[in-house]
């Protein structure tokens, strides 16, 4: 449809608009000036709740790691070790469970209505599970602050927690389950009413692909949270190896539906920001489908030492299984940023290998969060990850600090930044309000990635010294045999502290910034093309076009005669380097293994 053939935005004309749409008699809808998406009242609504909270709990999050940071710093040694369990639970379950879900709500909101021009299907019951989501989640805090639920974010029985605890994570649950089924019913309304045409977009595809692995994980949750809350009232028992073969199940998958719902937001910033095109549609497509295939399966590498599970069951989900879903996010490390290059070159920036990372938006922190998302995602997390993966390595670094290295650089620097960067659109497009603070706002995802850079690569590397995860005091004071620590670990620790108050530094900017955007921001007013705006971001102002002889362009990048570069030689080139760095760390995690497993 053309966009200058809609109907005044917030009209029941523009509701109707689309074909064989039944309009709802409470509901309007408004068509938004730059993307030309017509977005439904009351799923906007539910879009900005959810991200609101989102940051709230970002906030609790982010003064927790402040403090547990500056107490992993012996130095310094800020908390008591009750207040540093303590917060490290606040801080897990803040951040890895509240933070992220209720922003892929929004996600899943948003992808489910704007992304089809379609309408939510059922907004009580939506409301109804944000408020279960809401409850559950300030039950769990109440009782962790409370000093009720020092039982770390795993909760591992028999360690036993207040019942309204676990009751507060299965109330928590089930509204994410509710939200997450009424994504699916939203999908079924926008195709039966041709609210948009042939197959479902790439962006909401991989939404599509988070709401599945978010079913199998919260049926994790509830299959083994329920009973775990039926025992904390003494009405039966549970078995410790069973908790965590389940609880795994839960606690893994969790974050890897942070990693769909990232890469879905990779390939909406891409087209936002540089007018990125997906290469090859079914690639992406069959990528996001591994996920679901295999993504649980890497959960194994919990549960390595364990003795109930056999060896050969740990092998092929920490091998073979464990792969395929690898394979999946490499194949998106590939098309994400040749996407992003083939994009750039379509629009005339050709000259040399890298002249469309050179003259790309790199002051629009959309973009700039985008990339840096990507790279640390990667280079830190991704190679990092696979290599602790593996069973003779896993069983040795696990309980290092080798292993919250990986997944800050997965979650935080990856996932966190790709939904920071998406809030730098959200506000403008959803919320229709300037972005404030604009000038802190374009350095605000170099200060985090930074902060984040430093903090996993420290925190890794002190994992390598064998300094324990979880630990308060690591001089372990009192202990009559005590082995002191390298004198490197105290350097690497300062390190740690040193990029975690950078890092946390970065979140409060980002939170201050989307507070005040949101609560006592200018409105967006009329965009003017082709100008600079104050708080708005390039990809608004300046939205991505063609050169004019886009064509043949196209026709010479995709010549055969190029070649293995193709049309993306410069993702190619960083392709490379990525695989030389992945080697050679994976080499020299198995020459230093070998010093310690003499084989004679």
């Amino acid at each position: 449809m053309n966009p200058d053939s809609m109907p005044p935005a917030g009209s029941r004309a523009a509701a109707a608009a689309a074909p064989g749409y039944r309009p709802d008699s409470q509901s309007t809808f408004r068509t938004c000036p730059v993307t030309t998406r017509r977005i439904h009242d009351k799923a906007e609504a539910l879009v900005k709740a959810n991200a609101v909270t989102a940051i709230v709990f970002l906030l609790v999050g982010a003064i927790a790691a402040l403090l547990l940071v500056l107490t992993r710093w012996q130095a310094v040694h800020l908390l008591s070790a009750t207040w540093y369990y303590r917060l490290l639970g606040v801080h897990a379950m803040s951040m890895l469970i509240f933070f992220i879900i209720f922003f892929e709500m929004a996600v899943l909101h948003f992808a489910s209505t704007a992304l089809l021009n379609a309408r939510n299907a059922a907004p009580k019951l939506s409301w109804a599970g944000f408020g279960l989501m809401l409850g559950g989640a300030l039950m769990v805090e109440w009782k962790m602050w409370a000093g009720k639920a020092d039982v770390l974010f795993t909760s591992y029985v028999p360690l036993r927690a207040d019942p309204l605890f676990y009751l507060g994570v299965i109330l928590f649950a089930v509204g994410a389950l509710v939200v997450t089924f009424i994504f699916f019913a939203n999908l079924a309304v926008a195709k039966k009413e041709r609210t948009y045409e042939g197959s479902l977009p790439l962006v909401v595809y991989g939404a599509a692909t988070a709401a599945i692995i978010a079913v199998i994980t919260l049926l994790h949750g509830a299959a083994i949270y329920i009973p775990t809350f039926l025992w904390s009232l003494g009405l039966m028992e549970v078995d410790p190896q069973v908790y965590r073969l389940i609880w795994w199940g839960l606690g893994h998958s969790s974050q890897q539906i942070n990693v769909a719902a990232m890469v879905a937001i990779w390939y909406m910033l891409g087209a936002l920001t540089i007018g990125a095109v997906v290469l090859n549609e079914k690639i992406s497509r069959s990528a996001f489908v591994l996920y679901i295939l295999f993504i649980s399966m890497a959960s194994a590498h919990h549960l390595l030492v364990d003795p109930g599970m056999g060896p050969a069951w740990k092998i092929v989900n920490t091998s073979y299984f464990m792969y395929m879903a690898v394979l999946a996010s490499m194949i998106h490390g590939f098309t994400v940023p040749a996407g992003m290059e083939l994009g750039m070159r379509l629009r005339g920036y050709t000259n040399g290998m890298f002249e469309w990372l050179r003259k790309a938006p790199w002051g629009d922190p959309g973009f700039s969060s985008l990339v840096l998302s990507v790279v640390v995602f990667g280079f830190v997390g991704g190679i990092t990850g696979v290599t602790i993966g593996t069973e003779q390595i896993n069983i040795i670094v696990h309980n290092t600090l080798r292993s919250p290295g990986h997944f800050h650089a997965t979650v935080v620097s990856g996932t966190a930044m790709a939904f920071m960067g998406a809030t730098y659109y959200l506000i403008p497009l959803v919320f229709q309000k300037r972005v404030a603070l604009w000038p802190l706002a374009r350095i605000q995802p170099y200060i985090f990635a930074g902060g984040m850079f430093i903090f996993t690569i420290s925190m890794t590397a002190a994992g390598y010294f064998g300094v324990p995860r979880r630990h308060w005091d690591i001089t372990f004071a009192g202990a009559p045999y005590s082995v002191p620590f390298n004198p490197i670990v105290d350097f690497l620790l300062a390190l740690v502290a040193l990029g975690g108050v950078i890092a946390a530094t970065g979140a409060f900017i980002f939170v201050a910034i989307s507070v005040k955007s949101v609560f006592f921001g200018t409105a967006l007013g009329e965009i003017t093309k082709g100008t600079a705006m104050v708080g708005v971001p390039r990809g608004i102002t300046h939205p991505p076009t063609h050169a004019t002889d886009v064509d043949a362009r196209n026709a010479a990048l995709h010549d055969p005669a190029r070649g293995l570069m193709g049309p993306a030689p410069g993702t190619i080139v960083l392709v490379m380097i990525f695989l030389a760095v992945f080697a050679l760390y994976f080499f020299s995690n198995w020459k230093i293994l070998s010093f310690l497993w003499k084989i004679g």
